[in-house]
């Protein structure tokens, strides 16, 4: 829940740069107070159905802009391709410029995520049957990755162009030096995109920020409502599961004023996710036996030890993530208690299928 909600306000802060950089006579914290209510507002009022009408929307929205306005008119408007490589390093244009620690921090921070992820599992609960759900998966992992991962790297490179070549000097940045990375983007589509085609674009970036904070917050809203309070009656959860999404969601609001960064936001709240759940999740799916005792230590375990790790250690061995340690210490607490007590009916594991 606390990770959902930690990645809930990333979108949202997400969503006041990017506004806060393409339009004047706003500030960010206004932009952020308006994105806010709005998504919590529709989400509490529609619930599921709202956010998986509004999804299928939003996204088409954002693919359709970025194949053909973004791409095409950014790419043009930076004198194209030889252009590009005359004015970054050749390494930006490479696959292999990341270290093996890096490379392994961000395989176990963002893999696992597919595993254990509430908003995933809400959809294939949601299909109408089994071939539905697989369907939907595999088109959702290919609009994942290579499309949408691929698509926002071009563009952010695009970004970083213009801000060498100059073109950000309207705003006060002259080349990408002291610049808010986070900036580059929207700065780029304000400054390459005709006034039309830019409405088109940020229509497109606020349609893929608002579907993943309404899916979050009705993740973070679904686990208090049926894992933790468990009412029996159907009405009453359905209204105390709207006034806790408010509720969550105006949290989630007030976290995002406080944070700077979304990607650090985005990659604390997948740390914890991870480091929390993926033991537990993957052992009540593969373990022969399961142990609900050994699963909720396990997840106190590995997502407390990730949260607290970097406010104890300026630095990890060999520059892992904490998430390395928490899940090393989650699958640890979970195989030692299920080991000394056994399942939920006290036999001992056997712990594979």
């Amino acid at each position: 829940r606390s990770g959902y909600l930690g990645f809930t306000s990333s979108q949202m802060l997400a969503g006041a740069k990017l506004a806060s950089a393409a339009f004047t006579g706003l500030s960010q914290d206004q932009l952020l107070l308006i994105m806010g209510v709005v998504a919590v507002l529709y989400t509490s009022v529609g619930g599921l159905k709202a956010v998986i009408y509004t999804d299928t929307f939003q996204w088409s929205i954002l693919i359709a802009g970025l194949f053909l306005i973004g791409i095409p008119l950014g790419f043009n408007k930076l004198g194209g391709m030889e252009a590009i490589r005359q004015t970054i390093s050749p390494d930006f244009l490479k696959f292999n410029q990341i270290s093996i620690s890096q490379a392994i921090n961000w395989t176990v921070t963002i893999v696992p995520i597919w595993f254990i992820g509430m908003t995933l599992y809400q959809r294939i609960y949601a299909s109408r049957n089994e071939k539905d759900a697989k369907k939907a998966w595999f088109i959702a992992g290919l609009f994942e990755y290579p499309v949408m991962a691929f698509l926002g790297v071009i563009l952010g490179l695009f970004g970083r162009v213009a801000a060498d070549n100059g073109l950000f000097t309207e705003f006060g940045y002259t080349t990408a030096q002291g610049m808010d990375p986070e900036l580059g983007l929207p700065l780029f589509l304000r400054t390459a995109m005709p006034v039309g085609f830019l409405g088109l674009m940020l229509a497109a970036y606020f349609s893929a920020i608002m579907s993943t904070a309404d899916s979050c917050l009705m993740a973070a809203s679904g686990n208090l409502t049926h894992d933790l309070l468990n009412w029996s009656d159907k009405k009453s959860r359905l209204r105390i599961s709207r006034w806790l999404t408010l509720v969550l969601g105006a949290l989630a609001l007030l976290l995002a004023w406080k944070m700077e960064n979304v990607l650090d936001l985005m990659l604390q709240s997948y740390a914890f996710m991870v480091g929390g759940l993926f033991v537990p999740v993957i052992a009540a799916l593969f373990f022969k036996k399961k142990n609900s005792k050994a699963a909720f230590t396990s997840m106190l375990a590995g997502g407390g030890l990730t949260l607290l790790l970097p406010f104890i250690f300026h630095s990890l061995p060999f520059g892992l993530d904490p998430i390395i340690f928490g899940l090393g210490a989650s699958l640890l607490t979970y195989l030692l208690q299920a080991a000394l007590q056994g399942d939920n009916r006290g036999n001992k594991p056997q712990l594979y299928q």
